[in-house]
């Protein structure tokens, strides 16, 4: 015959591998939440950072503001600069900080290098010339934009003008829009210095009709 004890412990299986299991399994399922919460907070802020991280050191897009670097860049196009471990040769499309002597409001400015630190850049018959030979110029348009010669008269600045000659300081390098006779370009704020130089250009992405390599 059955005690009340006996009752009370087959009514009441205390510690039973059932009962403990169930007492567990909320608090694992939580603990899974948590952790599957956490995994993708780290994995966003890990992308985030790495983009942030690209777009600072690594490339950087840039929409051209005006028809300086016609027909070669339109206005509105997006182009892709490369930001780092860039050698710069002439020829080279660079984006550079806004110079001292440029009153324009553009914080960042797009043009071609033509001249190099050393060098002696001058014009004569609306072509360049560096150290006194014919510079060929395969990136200029047909016609009169590819005219290479002084801003005008108004030029506040007319000791970096052409038809010069003007020395190009070591560091420092002379650009210039392709748009020749619609730039202000170093013709106006001088030689600039490679401290200036964001990066230089190597493509247009946008719009995707005109994407190309530069």
């Amino acid at each position: 015959m059955a005690t009340d004890a006996d009752e009370a412990q087959t009514t009441l299986p205390v510690g039973t591998p059932e009962v403990d299991g169930a007492a567990r399994r909320p608090t694992r399922e939580r603990s899974s939440v948590r952790g599957w919460f956490l995994e993708w907070v780290i994995i966003v802020v890990v992308v985030l950072a790495c983009t942030v991280g690209i777009r600072l050191f690594v490339i950087q897009t840039y929409s051209i503001p005006s028809g300086s670097m016609l027909p070669t860049l339109q206005i509105g196009d997006r182009i892709i600069v490369d930001k780092v471990g860039f050698h710069i040769h002439r020829g080279d499309i660079v984006v550079f900080a806004r110079p001292p002597l440029e009153h324009q409001d553009y914080a960042d400015l797009v043009k071609r290098v033509v001249g190099l630190p050393g060098e002696t850049i001058s014009s004569a018959d609306g072509n360049l010339y560096i150290d006194g030979k014919l510079l060929s110029e395969p990136w200029l348009p047909k016609g009169p934009q590819a005219y290479t010669g002084q801003l005008g008269e108004d030029d506040p600045n007319a000791q970096f003008d052409l038809p010069g000659p003007v020395r190009i300081p070591a560091g420092e390098y002379y650009v210039m829009g392709d748009n020749r006779t619609d730039s202000e370009d170093s013709r106006f704020f001088g030689p600039i210095p490679r401290s200036l130089i964001v990066g230089r250009a190597v493509a247009v992405v946008w719009p995707l009709s005109q994407a190309k390599g530069l």
